[in-house]
């Protein structure tokens, strides 16, 4: 479940850019290379799973370390985000999201 959601945020990120600007209400990103970097990074971790799919035992630190480490902190980033800096109430909802497969 949480590579699906690295891989459809990735994406969303280097091939759906409009339609998230739109979505959310934000300016694009300038330059657009931080969101094409973020897409990739998204992608390189949805791609991670494959491993412990495969093998979940052998690979179960990548799934602690990609999974509530990495979600959790990004959860909690993302509030912090919208509490101090003022981004967007839409943004909450990847806070949702990574907090929920942190758990």
């Amino acid at each position: 479940m949480s590579g699906l959601y690295d891989a459809i945020i990735g994406l969303a990120m280097l091939i759906g850019r409009d339609l998230l600007v739109a979505l959310f209400g934000v300016a694009p990103p300038v330059p657009p290379i931080h969101a094409d970097l973020n897409g990739l990074f998204a992608l390189a971790i949805a791609a991670g799973y494959a491993l412990p799919y495969r093998d979940p035992v052998t690979y179960r630190p990548y799934l602690w370390l990609m999974g509530p480490m990495l979600k959790g902190v990004g959860a909690v980033l993302f509030v912090g985000d919208y509490l101090l800096r003022g981004s967007p109430a839409s943004f909450l909802i990847f806070a949702v999201g990574d907090g929920s497969l942190a758990l």
